[in-house]
């Protein structure tokens, strides 16, 4: 797995300072070492920056992308304002800085996936995690179910195939964020 906690100097100049992940990839090839084969990263409909930043990287490199939290901690899950768990309910609405953690942009994707699962007459778990499947240099999503019907989503999810306008309907009200869940 290509470590995103990398902070010791691999050589001295440019790119040696071990936190820029080509130069890492650049001193594993240079060494002979074992190349990395997966990244373990935080992909969602919600939370989309590595596709942005790292996705061209690995595709470059051959690696393969590990999503965490595919389903943004449950908010991809159920509509709006629907509380699930008691997890969920105790969740906070706002981050240490005081930011929404669902802003109006994310709403407005959750209700996409709600609209395409209810034309679908799936869980919105499932177009969830059909998103982040389409992507070819997905590995496979890391999806921690809970309940065994989480487990039945997740694999139905494979059989999914979102259509160019239904991608479009989930990506339309993305905006660039930092990372929250």
């Amino acid at each position: 797995m290509l470590a995103t906690k990398l902070n010791q100097p691999m050589h001295p100049g440019p790119g040696g300072s071990g936190l820029s992940r080509k130069a890492v990839m650049e001193q594993v090839d240079l060494h002979g070492w074992t190349r990395f084969i997966s990244m373990q990263d935080q992909c969602n409909l919600l939370q989309r920056e590595n596709e942005r930043e790292m996705f061209g990287l690995l595709a470059h490199q051959g690696v393969g992308a590990i999503p965490w939290s595919p389903l943004a901690g449950g908010v991809l899950t159920r509509p709006l304002g629907q509380q699930g768990t008691t997890r969920s309910a105790a969740s906070p609405t706002v981050d240490a800085n005081g930011r929404s953690l669902l802003p109006e942009a994310d709403q407005a994707v959750v209700r996409a996936v709600e609209k395409i699962a209810i034309a679908r007459g799936v869980p919105m778990a499932q177009i969830a995690l059909a998103w982040v499947l389409k992507n070819p240099l997905v590995s496979s999503p890391i999806v921690g179910p809970t309940k065994p019907h989480h487990l039945t989503d997740a694999v139905a999810a494979l059989d999914i195939t979102l259509t160019p306008d239904e991608i479009a309907a989930l990506d339309e009200h993305y905006v660039t964020r930092i990372p929250r869940f």
